[in-house]
């Protein structure tokens, strides 16, 4: 096991010359922000033993030089808004925030690119080119308070994965720290490049462990201009998951999005928002958007779509062709999470992915993990892709000691029942800290042993994030 230096005062002093007084934390209570993320603080937190917040790549650089100098750990942060602790100092040691890292470095129409700083937070970029008629179409749905760079590190998706794909697809070139305080170029502007290994592509998910994105080159996309919105009701959720493949193959049409959502979702979150939709009848809600340039082709695809639906086992099918009526179909999927806090403010929310057909063979595993230790488990996400957000929520009634007890068991079994179906225990919110026994246990030892051999390639003195992914006394 590494054996790590501590914040001395030399180190403070070293610190200091490289970023001013004024970009270094030590005072426990302004440090205490960053000591965790949205995952439950009581359960995962750790302070740092100083936060620095550089302002340039020569800036970081040199921070991790003295880091590999004094053997301290550094963890990278974006806006802390991940949800699998992965921004959090597990070993203490250099908290490097990227927050003053902000700035759009270059906006390229004649490549359909922008070249961005970390820091910045991902919604800006459409606000940016949205009247040149582009966008981001990679983002994740958290867009209005995430970073860019921590998108990039956790390779995040969102609801419109189906049709635009995720977060990686639209990078095309990073600058990185490495953890030796290199700086160098990955990538850049060409659409193809198959010169040597990608390790573009391999920085992009690798949550902070190889590096320090401190600038990323990002493709833009035309900006669809109208869209149109349904939400379907099926009887089960067998019902509503056979109707996935038909969109795609009797449709022949791409949707934005196919969002899914069980009866336990769909029931608690109209009932938090007093919504009125006709929503009792249904096992399982299907929201499915579809978007275009040619406003009459998307009702069209709408349309085709809802016919379809009907012929395969569709309740009803509800039309949201305005900003108002889309707003209060999609207030229902954006507020389950919400909705199940009033509940009980204690949860385990997990990011399961699974084959698209398995899921009507996982939901009643999942309802035998909950019976079996008196908890709900909503289950909901994104049924274009098999990326579901089942979530342990605490029985108000539990203490807090048996519900750790009984968190653990039952994630332990939900994990085990992915696996049978040939799933994965994360699809886009990552391993990091939070997620890190069980990719010991769930991954093929063949596997993590590559893993592991590249991450001693990139960090020979696993100082980088160190405390994700695996094990740190396994990469001696």
């Amino acid at each position: 096991m590494t054996t790590y230096g501590t914040i001395t005062r030399q180190v403070i002093d070293e610190l200091t010359a490289i970023v001013g007084p004024r970009n270094l934390i030590r005072d426990e209570e302004k440090m205490q922000p960053y000591a965790h993320d949205e995952t439950p603080e009581e359960q995962y937190s750790h302070m740092p033993g100083v936060v620095v917040t550089p302002t340039d790549a020569q800036q970081v650089a040199a921070i991790v030089k003295l880091a590999v100098k004094y053997l301290i750990p550094v963890t990278p942060r974006g806006a802390g808004s991940g949800l699998s602790g992965g921004a959090i100092p597990v070993y203490g040691g250099i908290l490097l925030s990227l927050e003053k890292m902000n700035r759009v470095v270059e906006i390229d129409y004649a490549n359909m690119m922008i070249v961005v700083e970390p820091g910045l937070v991902t919604n800006e970029i459409n606000a940016l080119v949205a009247d040149q008629g582009l966008f981001f179409a990679g983002y994740p749905m958290s867009l209005e308070s995430c970073f860019v760079g921590g998108n990039i590190a956790e390779n995040a998706g969102g609801g419109k994965a189906v049709k635009y794909g995720v977060t990686g697809q639209y990078i095309m070139g990073l600058e990185l720290v490495t953890p030796e305080g290199e700086i160098v170029t990955l990538g850049g502007k060409n659409v193809k490049d198959v010169t040597g290994y990608d390790l573009k592509r391999l920085i992009i998910g690798s949550e902070g462990t190889l590096g320090i994105v401190t600038q990323a080159t990002i493709k833009l996309s035309p900006l669809p201009k109208y869209k149109s919105d349904l939400l379907v009701l099926f009887e089960d959720v067998a019902g509503a998951i056979d109707a996935v493949p038909v969109i795609f193959s009797k449709g022949g049409i791409t949707p934005t999005s196919i969002e899914f959502m069980d009866k336990l979702s769909v029931h608690t979150a109209c009932a938090y928002l007093n919504e009125h939709l006709p929503y009792q009848q249904a096992g399982a809600m299907l929201l499915i958007e579809v978007d275009g340039s040619d406003q009459e082709q998307v009702d069209l695809d709408a349309e085709r779509i809802g016919e379809l639906l009907m012929t395969h086992g569709a309740i009803e099918v509800y039309v949201a062709d305005n900003h108002t009526t889309q707003e209060r179909v999609w207030s229902v999927r954006r507020n389950i999470a919400e909705a199940f806090k009033v509940y009980s403010p204690h949860q385990s929310l997990e990011d399961i992915v699974v084959p698209i057909a398995a899921i009507p063979a996982l939901m009643p595993l999942v309802d035998a993990i909950s019976k079996k230790y008196n908890i709900a488990m909503p289950t909901y996400g994104h049924a274009g892709d098999g990326n579901l957000h089942t979530t342990l929520v605490k029985n108000p009634e539990s203490t807090m000691d048996e519900w750790y007890a009984v968190e653990e068991q039952a994630v332990n079994e939900l994990y085990d029942a992915v696996r049978s179906l040939g799933g994965k225990i994360s699809g886009e919110h990552g391993i990091g800290l939070k997620r890190k026994p069980f990719m010991q246990r769930l991954t093929d030892p063949v596997e993590l042993k590559l893993m592991r051999a590249v991450k001693r390639a990139f960090d020979p003195h696993n100082i980088m994030n160190p405390g994700k992914l695996f094990d740190v006394e396994e990469q001696a």
